[in-house]
């Protein structure tokens, strides 16, 4: 069946997103037919905005309104420690714990030599940059995820940063307060072996 060219339109874009097929596209897409119009169009403004009130913080990298962002600018924040994050969901999921009062690097993705994201498609020479024009920074964590590329690109950094004597740390992985080690991949098991410490 072919579908009026606005709704295949907007089908179209909504099966951009990741995780949405055909069908749930055009689900979508009737759902919003039937929406009020000042909904759609505060939606509509919504996702301009997006593109339009938005930057990237030039220290960084991390997604914000104003350059440079609230953390970089904030000067009670731990000047000692830079943790390093995939992306802004990464540091957004930090910060809600409250726990870290460090500065961040983002890096906006990871080393996928499969998807043609080499080391110059990353916020990577900005962090170099900002780690040699810095005498503050002593320890450096990486929390990429535990994939083949998040520890790829774990690696690269390590190797990059270990040279200028600053200290390197690795965020913990293995099994989760609450889970079964019988439901656990091997992976996760190894990680938790490796990450052990003494009680």
């Amino acid at each position: 069946m072919h579908y009026p060219e606005p709704i295949a339109r907007l089908i179209n874009s909504y099966m951009k997103l990741p995780g949405i097929g055909a069908k749930t596209a055009a689900r979508l897409a009737f759902y919003t037919l039937d929406m009020p119009e000042s909904d759609v169009l505060t939606f509509a403004d919504a996702l301009v905005s997006l593109q339009r009130d938005l930057t990237r913080c030039s220290i960084c990298g991390n997604i914000t309104e104003s350059d440079p962002c609230s953390i970089c600018s904030d000067d009670s924040r731990d000047q000692t420690t830079l943790l390093i994050v995939e992306n802004t969901k990464d540091l957004m999921s930090l910060e809600r714990m409250h726990e870290y009062n460090g500065l961040y690097h983002v890096l906006n993705g990871v080393l996928s030599p499969l998807e043609g994201r080499g080391p110059d498609e990353l916020n990577i020479a900005s962090l170099i940059t900002r780690l040699q024009s810095s005498d503050q920074v002593q320890e450096v964590i990486i929390a990429t995820n535990a994939t083949a590329e998040g520890e790829a690109t774990a690696m690269y950094l390590t190797r990059l940063i270990k040279p200028s004597g600053i200290k390197v740390t690795r965020l913990a992985h293995g099994l989760s307060v609450g889970s079964d080690i019988e439901y656990a991949d091997e992976m996760t098991l190894f990680k938790a072996i490796e990450g052990r410490r003494e009680l």
